[in-house]
């Protein structure tokens, strides 16, 4: 760097979880381990947003070497890197109830995330397995969620329908309006949360809390809940694996998660971007 020139100002990288850093089996590979250490012997900061509850990013955390706070619930909780909820975004009880209440009146039974805690009706329900492999710990099981309706981070509608997923999605955005945000997280998953917990929000928190510049933000994400990220970021990738509205969202496009598209991401478009120029 030149005498006379200002250091570029503070960047950030934040990564969505599912579909991104990881593969459809789960796992962190050794490449995006890889890249997260090239990430730390760089001096990029770095850290995850997720639709998963805290617990469930736990392990994730931890084994990136995660050192800043990060988002669960789309942004409804920003939790610290002892583990401490920050910031929560709890749904409006009426919201919750009017979500809940639609969800069952298709046939599909819902789940709530509060208090830690993942409820569920069915334990044979569709992708109950599957998310007790994600967040790595099961539910419990109750036949109503009154008791903790005043205290919901997120509601989840689980159906390999994706048509009767598309029905439930737009009958929820029309009945909740601005009293919640209704968003996809996976092709089988609606979302819903306060209408703060969306990850644009998020990654204004986390870049806020981590005294990132906003323009110089990094995000990648791979389903329609991450376009509010794209939204605020300086610059946005999305996987490869995509669906075309989330890659027309962002500036690029890596491979698929299957593919190490995170990594390649990391080397393509977030390390010519963040890492600090070497002087001399």
């Amino acid at each position: 760097m030149t005498a006379g020139t200002l250091e570029p100002s503070p960047g950030l990288f934040v990564s969505d979880i599912d579909g991104t850093l990881v593969t459809p089996e789960k796992l962190l590979t050794p490449a995006a381990l890889a890249a997260a250490a090239e990430l730390k012997a760089a001096g990029v900061a770095f850290t995850v947003v997720s639709s998963r509850p805290p617990r469930g990013m736990a392990r994730i955390v931890e084994a990136l070497g995660i050192t800043l706070p990060y988002a669960a619930y789309n942004g409804g909780n920003v939790v610290g890197p002892d583990g401490g909820v920050l910031e929560a975004h709890h749904l409006p009880p009426g919201a919750a109830e009017t979500a809940l209440k639609l969800i069952e009146a298709h046939g599909v039974a819902p789940w709530a995330f509060a208090d830690g805690a993942w409820f569920a009706i069915d334990p044979e329900g569709p992708h109950v397995a599957h998310e007790r492999m994600t967040v790595g710990f099961d539910a419990t099981f109750v036949s109503d969620f009154a008791p903790v309706v005043g205290r919901i981070d997120k509601i989840v509608a689980a159906s390999d329908d994706h048509a009767l997923l598309d029905d439930i999605e737009r009958e929820l955005r029309e009945a909740l309006g601005m009293a919640a945000d209704v968003e996809r997280s996976q092709a089988y998953y609606v979302d819903i949360t306060h209408p703060l917990a969306n990850k644009g929000h998020a990654v204004k928190a986390l870049a806020r809390l981590a005294g990132a510049a906003a323009e110089r933000t990094v995000v990648i994400g791979d389903m329609p809940n991450d376009i509010a990220m794209f939204r605020v970021a300086g610059f946005a990738i999305a996987m490869g694996q995509a669906p075309e509205p989330v890659k027309a969202a962002a500036a690029a496009v890596t491979a698929a998660d299957t593919a190490d598209g995170f990594a390649k991401a990391v080397r393509a478009f977030v390390l010519p971007r963040l890492a600090p120029a070497k002087v001399g």
